[in-house]
């Protein structure tokens, strides 16, 4: 399976199934305890947005969650990590499965994460920007108390434009790096991604968090892309300006955020290196996961307590993670 585009410049599909899971279910998807399951990997920056998400939220017990392993083929992310590699609930082998069960000719990739409806076995939305932000805004009901406002409605305009240019620059950013398949269509994407990251480290030099004083979905949004630059970025998509420890306000803020219950409980970092480095194969083809770098200082102090704001505000943070749902982290 090739990821480099060999025209030049990478561009990610961005057409996802747009079916939404809503308090007044008006696209026939109520919200409902029990009713649904999130299907992730904890390698994906897409769908550790989604487990960081649900766990600030505390909907462990309204929406379950099950965890395809770090590598798939060309079919399809499978739940390896389960016993008999079977989910346990939806028992099926394959994500593709549920996609297949609501739409039998389904022909895009199957994306994590994904929400299925445990009744049916089918998807209903792999649309992960708007999967996060339903989370906090539909699903308000079930929310634990004390959980933080990520979306807070006068803030949502400013929340909306940082997060874009978060996910044209950065986010994708690195991807477009990494798939590029010409020298110049690399070299414009780095350009890019660290006038990007220039462009962070000025707002951030002053203000604990992207928008207000307390984490948002903006926060999330760069939170994963930070925790893969250095084991993987820098090396493996050759963004290597600099690591993210020699970018010192960013290094600052995403152990900040680490050190928040609900983001670094939620990053394995064995993973996400085998994610890489095994599955695209076609910059990678020895399949050889590097050995570091060293993790350990990702525990070392921030210092961001000097620039004000609380994490989570007048609200609490999230308890330890449920059983089953820990990450065997040794950093």
């Amino acid at each position: 399976m090739s990821y480099v585009n060999p025209e030049g410049d990478f561009n990610r599909d961005t057409k996802y199934i747009e079916t939404r899971i809503t308090a007044d279910g008006r696209d026939g998807y109520p919200v409902e305890p029990g009713r649904y399951r999130l299907v992730v990997a904890r390698a994906c920056p897409w769908a550790n947005r989604a487990i960081i998400v649900r766990r600030l939220l505390g909907l462990e017990d309204v929406l379950s969650i099950g965890f395809c392993g770090p590598t798939h083929d060309e079919r399809s992310w499978t739940f390896d990590l389960d016993p008999g590699g079977v989910d346990p609930v939806l028992q099926i082998p394959r994500l593709q499965d549920a996609y297949f069960a609501r739409f039998p000719d389904y022909s895009k990739g199957i994306t994590v994460p994904a929400i299925v409806d445990v009744p049916t076995g089918a998807v209903v939305t792999n649309d992960f920007p708007q999967l996060t932000l339903d989370l906090s805004t539909e699903w308000t009901e079930y929310h634990r108390p004390g959980a933080p406002q990520l979306y807070p409605e006068p803030l949502r305009a400013e929340i909306d434009e940082v997060s874009q240019r978060i996910y044209t620059e950065v986010n994708n950013g690195v991807y477009r790096c990494g798939f590029a398949g010409s020298q110049d269509a690399y070299e414009s994407a780095y350009d890019r991604l660290f006038t990007a990251l220039d462009w962070l480290s000025e707002r951030l030099a002053g203000q604990r968090f992207l928008v207000g004083d307390t984490i948002t979905e903006a926060d999330v949004r760069l939170f994963t892309t930070l925790a893969r630059f250095d084991p993987v970025y820098h090396g493996h998509f050759k963004c290597n300006r600099q690591k993210l420890a020699e970018l010192p306000v960013l290094w600052a803020y995403a152990r900040d955020l680490f050190q928040t219950p609900g983001f670094g409980d939620t990053v394995d970092f064995a993973q996400i290196k085998t994610h890489y480095y095994v599955v695209h194969a076609d910059i990678n083809p020895t399949r050889v996961v590097p050995k570091g770098p060293d993790l350990a200082n990702w525990l070392t102090p921030h210092g961001r307590e000097a620039l004000g704001g609380k994490p989570f505000g007048d609200g609490t943070p999230p308890g330890p993670p449920r059983d089953g749902e820990r990450v065997d982290q040794t950093l």
